[in-house]
């Protein structure tokens, strides 16, 4: 096997482990670009190509990470990771860690995480690399890695959500949501609301969005009404998606490109908080994308 059929056949691990890392779909298909460019570019023969590729995409990875941060502390806003439609690494043995550690809450935990943390977290609890594996691939010793594997845990278990509905139970329930949404159902909208839901929105300042999150079954059924109004002015379709291995929707314009996405975090039956991606810079991987600000114009006019 050549050097391009053995790297293809590792792009998938590649990618979800540094999507994993980054938390953006273009940075980690970046990541995954200049990993291919070290390797065939590299004079020697790797003992493991896996080890490598893994090690190499890593770094790489924490390196724009460092990066990321301080771009992040000037971010308008909240900041969410960007909707990944499909993981393309599939692990029949990991397949609760991988879905689990793909969810927007999980991802925005693993920001709390410091770099290093981060890495040795995704490589050891996501996808079971030993700590020999976890060493190399941070340029640290397994003591440390281990050392650091026990306070990204406990970073982890401290802020972890009880999003923990059965996948089919999660599924109707979203169904159900997403239905009264079309059919402009207020009163079964609400009925699947959590009392303590929240409803909050990353535009990154290049999009309209929400002022602040809006909490509770009150607010946020007052907030779907309006858009409810909203998209039926302008024409906006819905199309429920699984992002993130949750319940999800894109949302397109009349001419069909992607507007913004939901996410739904289920719990006790309930939906407990919506989480919308507008920022058009997270959304360019799912297709053209709309003009939000045209669009609200628009939608403003037609009152």
């Amino acid at each position: 096997m050549g050097r391009t059929e053995e790297f293809e056949a590792l792009r998938p691990l590649l990618f979800s482990l540094a999507y994993r890392m980054l938390g953006s779909v273009g940075e980690a298909e970046d990541a995954v670009q200049e990993t291919w460019l070290r390797y065939a570019a590299s004079p020697t023969e790797p003992r493991s190509v896996k080890a490598f590729l893994s090690t190499t995409v890593t770094r790489i990875a924490i390196d724009v990470l460092r990066s990321a941060r301080v771009r992040r502390e000037a971010y308008v806003g909240p900041w969410f990771p960007e909707p990944l439609l499909d993981d393309p690494y599939d692990d029949p043995e990991r397949s609760a860690e991988l879905a689990d550690s793909v969810s927007l809450a999980a991802l925005l935990l693993l920001e709390r995480l410091s770099p290093l943390e981060r890495a040795v977290f995704v490589l050891r609890e996501v996808f079971d690399f030993g700590f020999p594996e976890v060493a190399a691939a941070v340029g640290r010793s397994e003591s440390a890695c281990r050392q650091l594997a026990v306070r990204a845990r406990r970073h982890m278990s401290e802020g972890r959500p009880r999003f923990a509905a059965d996948r089919e139970e999660r599924a109707e329930l979203a169904s159900r949501f997403f239905g009264a949404f079309r059919e402009g159902d207020v009163t079964a909208l609400q009925d699947l609301l959590a009392a303590d839901v929240t409803m909050v929105g990353d535009g990154g300042g290049k999009a309209p969005q929400l002022a602040n999150a809006v909490l509770g079954t009150d607010h946020v059924t007052r907030m779907l009404t309006s858009l409810l109004d909203l998209h039926a002015r302008v024409e906006v379709t819905m199309e429920p998606r699984e992002l993130n291995g949750q319940p999800g929707a894109i949302f397109h314009d009349r001419d069909g490109k992607v507007l913004h996405t939901w996410t739904l975090d289920v719990l006790d039956g309930r939906v407990q908080t919506i989480r919308t991606v507008l920022n058009p810079d997270k959304l360019t991987h799912l297709g053209p994308v709309a003009d939000a600000w045209a669009v609200t114009r628009e939608a403003r006019r037609e009152r």
